[in-house]
Parts: structure tokens; sequence; C-alpha cells
């Protein structure tokens, strides 16, 4: 992109006695960051020009020099000549402008029955409608992906946490589909926002609507809107379409950042859980021996900058008055780069996450630390009749005995169990295994391998329903 302050005549300065200030001009500019909606204004142009001429406010001839005029100009735009001026302010004077240079007066004709207000506004629900149907992808191939690893790691017993204490055995795959879990509510919450995106704001005008005989619902089906905004007012006005995005992508980056958290400490030699491939660490530029879970740390600090943005959109509308403020021409950089660090991030994770190795022989060797199944022979007791406060206490002394001993409960001869309560017998150590604490877990939602391979076939009906499935289109 070229940059030039040779405005030419201003597009809109007939009651102005002296040109903006040099500086002025540059302050209030946007096309710096909104000539990245090139295509959606254009889009938004030729349908608003064919509206015009099925209206009669245009004829067929007029239209068709317009709509190619457009056409060109989107073409040098994606080839690099076109010229984009600051002194134009934003992306739809730059184009409004060219259109006119290139096919005359009849240029001027487009903007009839529309402002800029409606037109901004238009694009914005138009970029982030098709930055969704992107995002939705992610979530698919990231969703699948998880699916594929619970499968495969439906037996790998580890250690389940509360607190980051050992609480109970699960398997990796257990841990997977309830990533899985979350992603797939972030990506019906995704689909569910679409909807109050896809409305259209133009024919709003500045803000009172116009008096030419337009017909909104030509522009809105042939750009694809499920409806049209009902209120000239709100629709100029407001942006909660871009705050409900940015607060749906601060809470799916913050369950990114957990996952994340987990892969971190999971990398590392303390735990030994998984190992991530070369291609999504680095190194050290002094330790050789280290091999940094980057992607991962990165996407955790991440969080913190959606996060913000949310709160910088919020801050941004809290004391507006309606209807349009040159205020939101602050809305587009935080929601142009909310949008970017989510595709990136769920992009990683999409490529990081099938490539994911376990090692189950220490993620075993940790499950048995911490007397994870301790539980299991409370609930055991229950079953023989213990009520159970009674065995809570009778499996607290038996860990505070397998602590002095300097073992784990499957370690502790029979005899030495029986002290703590008769109701204890030999098949007492079928529960305290490893393999059958995860099997005894035996229900939908259950920690069982079968439960987690049934679960994980479920999972991928249930995103198809909700992401179209892979290749969808939008």
């Amino acid at each position: 992109m070229s940059d030039s302050d040779a405005a030419g005549p201003s597009l809109w300065g007939g009651r102005f006695s002296e040109p903006t200030d040099a500086f002025v001009q540059a302050f209030t500019a946007s096309v710096g960051f909104d000539h990245r909606l090139y295509r959606h204004d254009i889009a938004g142009s030729r349908a608003h020009a064919r509206m015009l001429a099925r209206v009669g406010v245009l004829n067929d001839a007029e239209c068709e020099r317009i709509v190619e005029g457009l056409d060109a100009i989107e073409a040098d735009i994606e080839a690099g000549r076109f010229s984009w001026s600051v002194g134009l302010e934003d992306v739809h004077m730059n184009i409004e402008q060219a259109l006119t240079a290139a096919i005359g007066d009849t240029g001027k004709k487009l903007h009839t029955g529309r402002s800029r207000n409606d037109q901004i506004a238009t694009d914005m629900r138009l970029y982030l409608r098709d930055a969704i149907d992107h995002l939705n992808g992610e979530f698919d191939r990231l969703g699948r992906g998880l699916l594929d690893l619970a499968a495969r790691h439906a037996d790998a017993v580890m250690p389940g946490f509360t607190h980051l204490q050992p609480a109970q055995p699960v398997t990796f795959g257990h841990h997977m589909l309830a990533w899985f879990e979350m992603l797939l509510r972030d990506a019906g919450r995704l689909q569910d926002c679409r909807k109050r995106v896809n409305v259209m704001p133009l024919g709003a005008a500045a803000l009172a609507g116009t008096p030419y005989p337009i017909d909104r619902r030509i522009t809105a089906e042939l750009l694809g809107f499920e409806a049209i905004a009902e209120n000239s007012l709100d629709a100029v006005s407001d942006r909660d379409f871009a705050i409900e995005f940015c607060a749906w992508a601060a809470t799916t980056m913050t369950h990114l950042s957990r996952m994340s958290e987990e892969l971190v400490l999971w990398t590392s030699p303390a735990f030994g859980f998984v190992e991530l491939p070369d291609r999504f660490c680095t190194g050290s530029s002094i330790m050789p021996q280290k091999k940094n879970p980057d992607v991962p740390e990165l996407v955790r600090g991440k969080t913190g900058r959606v996060n913000g943005h949310l709160m910088g959109l919020l801050t941004l509308m809290k004391g507006q008055p309606l209807a349009y403020n040159k205020d939101n021409q602050e809305d587009k950089e935080p929601l142009f780069d909310t949008v970017d660090t989510l595709a990136g991030s769920l992009r990683a994770f999409a490529d990081m996450v099938p490539a994911i190795a376990i090692r189950p022989e220490n993620m075993a060797a940790h499950a048995r630390q911490g007397f994870a199944t301790a539980t299991d022979l409370a609930d055991y007791l229950v079953r023989r009749g213990v009520a159970f406060r009674d065995a809570h206490e009778v499996v607290g002394r038996s860990v505070r005995h397998a602590i002095e001993r300097g073992c784990d409960l499957p370690d502790l001869p029979l005899d030495e169990l029986q002290q703590f309560s008769e109701a204890i017998e030999a098949d007492v150590y079928e529960v305290l295994t490893l393999e059958g604490s995860v099997a005894s877990r035996d229900h939908p939602g259950g920690t069982a391998p079968e439960q987690v391979r049934l679960a994980a076939e479920r999972g991928r009906d249930r995103l198809t329903a909700v992401t179209g499935g892979p290749h969808a289109a939008p």
C-alpha cells in the first residue's frame, strides 16, 4: 500500500471556510487501518448501486458503470496499484474519490441514500461475519484434533488434579474431552453471535433514514444479511455486535490460556506428561539444552491483550449519546486485532494438538503418587455398608499409615489395611489400582476408557451440528 497526502477536493468541505489543519487531518484519519475493509466496502457499494437501479434512482447504464468501476478499483487494490490518501480520511472516501475519477460524475451518485455512518456499520458487520466463518473452520479443525487425541489415548491413565494436587485418576483421553467441551461451547456461542452480527444497517443513512425510495430488503438479500436493522438511530450508533464478539473472544482465549497453562506444566521435566514437536517450540540463546513451549506460552500471554480490547470497547461506548459519534472510529483497531489474535491462536492449536505425543509411563507414575485411589477405597467401604463419614475416617488413617511407611495404598499388605476396618477384604486391590479406578467410572461423562471412546464418537456429531463439519461452506 502506498500513501499519499494529495487528497484533491474534499468530499464534504463545502460548508468550511478554511482547510483542515494538517495535524488534525492526520489525527482524525482512519484509512491507515480501515483500508482492510475495502472488500466489504466495495461489496456494500455494489449492492447499494444495484438496489438504487432497481428502485429507479439510478438507470441501468449508471449502475453498470459504477459496478464496473468498483470492480476495477478492487482489482487495483489487490494488485497493489491503489494509492491510499490520508487526506481523504477513510476507506470509503478513498474508494468513492477513485470511482469518480475513473467514471466521472456518475460516481458521485453512488452515495445517494446512504451515509458513511450506515456504510461503516455495514462494512464492519460484513467483515466480522467473514471473520466468524473463518474462525468457525478453525474451531472445527481443533475440535476434531482433540477428539482424535482423546480416542487414541482413552486408556492412558494420568492424575486428575484439584488445587493442582493429585486427586483421582483419570485418563488422558478424558482430559482432552474436557478441553473439547469448553471449545464446543465457545463454537456454539460464536454461531449465536453471528446471528446478531448478520443484521444490515444500510439504509439508516446518517441517523434518520433517507427520503429516497430505497428497498433495504433488496440490499440485504444481495449482501446475505438475514435481517435489516429496525431502527435507524440504533443501526448507526451501537457497536454491541463488536463488543459481543470481543466478549466471546475473551472467553475463548481464557479457555485456550487454561489449556496452554497445562501444556506448559506437562512439558516441563517436573511432569513430563507430553512432548510438543520441535516445530512448535524454540530454544535458548544461552542454554543449549532448552526446549521452550513458546506457542502455548504466547497464547496464554495474548489472552490479556484480548481481554484489554473488550474493556476498551466497553469503555468506548459507555458515555456515547445517540446517534453516531467520532469516538466510534476507535472501534476498529481493537476489533481487528482481536480477530487476528483469535485466528492465529486457534490455528496454532489446531496445528499443534494432533501432534502432541504423550508419555504414559510418566503420567502413570505421577498418578501413583499422592494416594489418587484413596476415594476409591472410601467408595469400596461404603458399598460394604460403612457410612461415608466413617469410611472417610478409615481412609484418612490408612493414608497416614502409608505416609509413615513411605508407600502408596496399593502397596500396603492386606492385614495392615484390615487393622483400620474389618470390612476390607482381598478384593480391595481391584479398586486400588489405577486401571480399576478409572474403569469403575463407567457412565456417560465418566473417565472409563470405553466411555471416553463413546464420548469422542458422539463429540464428532455434536461438533458437526455446531460448525457444519469440516470444509463447511459459510
